[in-house]
């Protein structure tokens, strides 16, 4: 009966996107020629990256949510008047023109994304678009981040990682010196690159602890973003714990040993162990402060009141 009950839900989705399809089907047709290319360029800029290797898992996930609040918000489809979609999407549509011509990927991901909710916007409203806010967001994590943010973030951290892995091991003994991002560790030398120093497993483990945290405790914003801060740390030690065992290895195997196998294990142990944290953080908080992901459990239950009668 569930499984029934499901699928009436998911015909009764695609039927409503196939009754918006053939009611403005040159809008539709516009939306998938946006959609279609920027997607087909991102796959092949982002996605076939190390760093942006959790889009197709995070696209595939994000519809999968979106389908699931669709169901609860379409008591709140109201179409949005024309003229304010007008205001958002007509600036929006010119900038992803200019940046499909410049061929800037990042931006022209971030205007698709725009001209796709406006256009979710006008068919359900202000109202189902706040019911569906969790997943809209989620699904930001399929794009690949701006260079320029990524540098800002990325080059201060890969100095901080490689300058504290070096202090360390030279404190216990090692033959380790850095400049910047390069480590000097015996006779050989490592470069510290973006993989290492937290990029894409902050950005993964931002998806993937959100998506966690949405599943489990119902879309608590509160919790969700105490649990999206705690990804940060845990991310950055998890790959000074990461580069070190790299430099290790670097000395004790060599530079082959080091930048083989032994490196994308490092990696994905360094994933798990994070991933893991995160699990023992969210369980902690819960023994913790119970009524930090449920308030409403956390309300004490009315006093009874004593009976009364006559004697």
């Amino acid at each position: 009966m569930a499984t029934d009950a499901s699928l009436v839900k998911q015909k009764s989705f695609f039927q409503s996107m196939f009754d918006w399809l053939t009611a403005n089907p040159i809008l539709a047709a516009g939306i998938l020629s946006v959609i279609i290319p920027t997607l087909a360029l991102v796959a092949n800029e982002s996605w076939s990256t190390e760093q942006g290797a959790h889009g197709p898992i995070v696209l595939a996930t994000g519809l999968w949510l979106l389908l699931r609040e669709w169901q609860k918000a379409r008591p709140l489809f109201r179409p949005a008047p024309a003229w304010t979609v007008a205001v958002v999407f007509v600036p929006l549509l010119l900038l992803y023109f200019v940046s499909r011509v410049s061929h800037i990927v990042e931006t022209e991901g971030y205007l698709m994304y725009g001209l796709v909710v406006a256009t979710l916007f006008s068919f359900v409203g202000w109202a189902a678009i706040k019911q569906m806010w969790f997943p809209l967001i989620y699904l930001l994590f399929v794009l690949p981040p701006p260079d320029t943010l990524v540098a800002m973030v990325t080059n201060p951290l890969k100095i901080f990682l490689s300058e504290g892995a070096v202090s360390l091991l030279y404190h216990l003994g090692y033959p380790t010196a850095s400049a910047g991002v390069t480590i000097q560790v015996g006779q050989y030398q490592l470069l510290v690159a973006e993989a290492c120093a937290g990029l894409n497993s902050l950005i993964s483990l931002s998806a993937i602890a959100l998506f966690y945290v949405y599943l489990r405790h119902h879309a608590n914003v509160r919790y969700a973003l105490l649990m999206f801060l705690a990804i940060v740390p845990v991310a950055v030690f998890a790959n000074f714990v990461r580069i070190l065992l790299l430099v290790l290895l670097t000395y004790h195997g060599g530079e082959a040993a080091a930048q083989g196998f032994l490196h994308d294990f490092a990696g994905m142990t360094m994933f798990m162990t994070a991933l893991i944290t995160i699990f023992a953080i969210d369980h902690l908080l819960g023994l913790l402060w119970p009524g930090l992901k449920n308030p409403k459990d956390a309300t004490p239950p009315p006093a009874e009141q004593p009976a009364t009668g006559t004697a």
